[in-house]
C-alpha cells in the first residue's frame, strides 16, 4: 500500500480519515515497509469494518495484517450493543478460536536434540494432522453437546489434559453462554471424530529452543530460560467451527438486510447484537471456542504423553493458551467512561497489561503472555501485554508473521520437498503428510515476524520476552 494515503500518526500508527460511510478512522499499527508490503485489501477491509453500525473508537489492523474475508486478517474492532451494535462471522473468522498454547518442558536443548529424530516421528505418530484428520477419540450426541458447553474443563474431567492447566488458559479453558442447540447438526457431524488433531493449513505442533531473552524479569515469571526446550500447538475448532461460519455467515445476509443495514460488501454480513441472529451465532460462536479450546488440551496430553516417553518423571508445564479467532464481550474505557462491548478479533491475540483482573495471579505483575507464531522454520515470539494496548487497540496485538503472497502463489514458487529439505539442511526436522501443504507454507510466502514483533512493540501493543527457535515441527 502507498503510506501516502494515511495520515502518519507516529512511525507505528498510520491512520484512514473517515470518508463516505465510514462511522470511525481505521488505524493500522505497522512500520513503513510493513505497510508498504500489505495488499490494496487491507486498506479497503478495515475502512469497510469502520463502516458497520455500532462501531466504536475505530477499526484497528495489526502490524501482520492481511486480505481476509470481510474482515483483514489482523482486524479488531468493537462494537455497542446499546448503540445498534452488530456481530459478524467475517469479524471472527472460519476457524473460531484458533489460537496458540505454549507448554515448558525444563529440557536442555542439548538432550533433546539427542533424541529429536525418534520424538518427531513419535509426536508424528500420535498426533494426527493433515485434511480429514481423525483421532481415536469418538463423540455421542451427548458427548458433543458437554464439550461445547465444557471447553478444556469437559477434556481434563476425561482424563485429557490437567487441572493446573485451567487458570493458564483464555476464560479459564470454558467459555461461558455457549449454545450448542444453535450448532448444527452438519458442524457437529464434522467434529465428531476430529478432537485432538491438528488439521492442515498453517496449523503445527514445534517443538522450540529458547534462543534470546528481551525482559528477564517477565521471562522469569513465565518461566523461560535461555537454551530450554518448549512446545507450542497452533491449532483451532477444526470441521465444527468452520461449519458454523459458514452456517451463519448464510443466514447473517438475510439478517443485514432485514435490520436495514446496508453493507459495504457482502463479506461483512453481520446480524445486530440484540437479534435473534445475533444471539444465536453467539452461543453458537461460544461453543465453537469451547472445542477449540478442549481440542488444544487434549492435543497437550498427547503432548505429554510422547514426552514421558523418552524423558521419565518429565512434566510439561502450561506457560499459556490464547485464541485470536474470538468475539468477546469486554469491559473497556471509551471516552472517559467503562462500557460493555463485543470485541471481535480476528487473527489478533487478546494482551491484557499488568494488573488486569482476568489474569492468573502469578502473571498479573507483569502481563498476559501473548504468544506468536513464525512461519514455518522461522522464530516465533512471546510477548507480554501492555496496559497502553487497552486504549489502542482495546487490549489486542498480533498473533503471527502474516502471509505475503496466496497459498497458490507459494506452490508456484516452492516445492515441498525442497523446503523439508532446506529446513533440515538447518536442523529443523519437517513431519507432514502433505508436501503440498509444506510448500503453501514456506517460510518465503509469510512476513518477516521479527518486523511485525518489534512493530507491534512499538506501536504500544505488547512488549518482546523471548525469542523461539524451531527444534521439530508437525505440521497438517
Amino acid at each position: 500500500m502507498d503510506p501516502a494515503r494515511f495520515t502518519q500518526v507516529d512511525p507505528f500508527t498510520w491512520r484512514i480519515e473517515p470518508t463516505g460511510t465510514m462511522r470511525v478512522p481505521a488505524i493500522i499499527y505497522a512500520d513503513e515497509a510493513l505497510i508498504e508490503g500489505m495488499d490494496e485489501k487491507v486498506y479497503l477491509q478495515a475502512s469497510n469494518v469502520a463502516s458497520l453500525p455500532g462501531i466504536v473508537g475505530a477499526s484497528y489492523a495489526m502490524p501482520d495484517a492481511h486480505w481476509g474475508y470481510g474482515f483483514p486478517i489482523g482486524g479488531v474492532a468493537a462494537f455497542d450493543a446499546d448503540h445498534g451494535g452488530i456481530v459478524s462471522a467475517g469479524g471472527v473468522g472460519f476457524d473460531i478460536s484458533c489460537g496458540v498454547r505454549t507448554m515448558l518442558t525444563g529440557i536442555p536443548v542439548q538432550d533433546l536434540k539427542r533424541v529429536a529424530h525418534g520424538l518427531a516421528q513419535a509426536l508424528y505418530r500420535d498426533i494426527p494432522a493433515g485434511v480429514g484428520s481423525e483421532s481415536t477419540i469418538s463423540l455421542d450426541d451427548i458427548e458433543m453437546d458437554d464439550m461445547l458447553r465444557g471447553g478444556a474443563r469437559w477434556a481434563v474431567d476425561r482424563g485429557w489434559g490437567e487441572e493446573r492447566d485451567l487458570e493458564r488458559i483464555e476464560e479459564d479453558g470454558r467459555m461461558a453462554g455457549a449454545r450448542p442447540e444453535f450448532v448444527s447438526n452438519r458442524a457437529k457431524e464434522r467434529q465428531r471424530r476430529e478432537m485432538g488433531t491438528l488439521g492442515s493449513g498453517n496449523h503445527y505442533l514445534e517443538v522450540q529452543a529458547i534462543d534470546e531473552i528481551y525482559d528477564p524479569e517477565a521471562a522469569r515469571i513465565f518461566g523461560l530460560q535461555v537454551g530450554e526446550v518448549v512446545v507450542t500447538i497452533h491449532c483451532g475448532s477444526r470441521g465444527l467451527g468452520h461449519q458454523i461460519g459458514s452456517d451463519f455467515l448464510l443466514e447473517m445476509v438475510g439478517a443485514a438486510k432485514e435490520a436495514g443495514i446496508i453493507l459495504p460488501d457482502k463479506e461483512l454480513a453481520c446480524a445486530p447484537i440484540n437479534s435473534d441472529a445475533g444471539r444465536r451465532y453467539l452461543g453458537a460462536m461460544r461453543a465453537g471456542i469451547n472445542c477449540a479450546l478442549a481440542n488444544r488440551e487434549i492435543l497437550g496430553h498427547f503432548t505429554r504423553r510422547v514426552f514421558r516417553h523418552f524423558f521419565p518423571g518429565n512434566e510439561l508445564t502450561l506457560l499459556f493458551d490464547v485464541s485470536h479467532n474470538t468475539c468477546k464481550v469486554e469491559e473497556h474505557e471509551v471516552d472517559g467512561r467503562r462500557r460493555s462491548l463485543h470485541v471481535h478479533r480476528k487473527g489478533a491475540t487478546r494482551a491484557l497489561g499488568p494488573g488486569h483482573p482476568d489474569l492468573p495471579e502469578a502473571l498479573k505483575a507483569v502481563g498476559q503472555p501473548v504468544l506468536i507464531g513464525g512461519s514455518m522454520g522461522t522464530n516465533s515470539y512471546v510477548l507480554a501485554g501492555l496496559a497502553t494496548s487497552e486504549e489502542k487497540s482495546f487490549s489486542s496485538a498480533c498473533h503471527g508473521a502474516g502471509r505475503a503472497m496466496s497459498r497458490h502463489a507459494a506452490v508456484k514458487q516452492w516445492g515441498g520437498r525442497q523446503v523439508v529439505d532446506e529446513l533440515a539442511h538447518r536442523g529443523i526436522i519437517i513431519c507432514s503428510p502433505s508436501m503440498r501443504g509444506v510448500a503453501e507454507e514456506a517460510p518465503g510466502a509469510y512476513k518477516d515476524v521479527g518486523a511485525v514483533v518489534v512493530a507491534a512493540e512499538k506501536a504500544g501493543l505488547a512488549r518482546r520476552v523471548a525469542k523461539l527457535s524451531p527444534l521439530v515441527c508437525i505440521k497438517g
